[in-house]
């Protein structure tokens, strides 16, 4: 960007990824809460950033901001969220069980492992591109993506 965005391009960017880095927040957290604040901060950091950010990064800007700010809270005080009410309602018991074993299953994964698939499958990024992100090579990307996929199958 060439300089910070306006309203309407910044509303713009928001409609366009709000959706997407929420989603990681929540999968890296577990919390809808904390997810919602994750998001707003990556969101305000990319406002603030104005200039140095481009158009064709910004959601991979936005979701290592997220990343990285949950790691920075991680540090602090680890949080255990519940399934989102949200979610629980609109299915059966058995449903919320299995729900609730997978995702206790995924915040149990290693931090790097779990962004690294939640990356690769829920924003479809290629190894390469997930490397860079979390400062791996493309290779070990694809390991974590692998074992954090069969670890979740055995929860089942």
């Amino acid at each position: 960007m060439d300089a910070p965005p306006s309203h309407a391009s910044f509303g713009d960017l928001y409609g366009e990824h709000s959706q997407a880095v929420y989603r990681f927040a929540l999968g890296l957290s577990g919390n809808a809460a904390e997810a919602e604040d994750l998001s707003a901060e990556a969101f305000a950091r990319i406002w603030q950033a104005g200039e140095r950010v481009q158009l064709g990064t910004v959601r991979a800007y936005l979701l290592t901001i997220v990343r990285n700010l949950y790691r920075a809270r991680w540090r602090h005080e680890r949080h255990h969220g519940e399934m989102p009410k949200e979610v629980a309602g609109r299915c059966g018991q058995d449903t919320r069980d299995e729900l609730r074993a997978v995702l206790a299953e995924l915040q149990a994964l290693p931090e790097l492992d779990r962004a690294a698939l939640l990356l690769h499958v829920e924003h479809e990024l290629p190894y390469h591109q997930i490397a860079v992100m979390l400062g791996i090579d493309a290779s070990t990307a694809r390991t974590k993506v692998h074992r954090a996929r069969e670890r979740l199958r055995s929860v089942r």
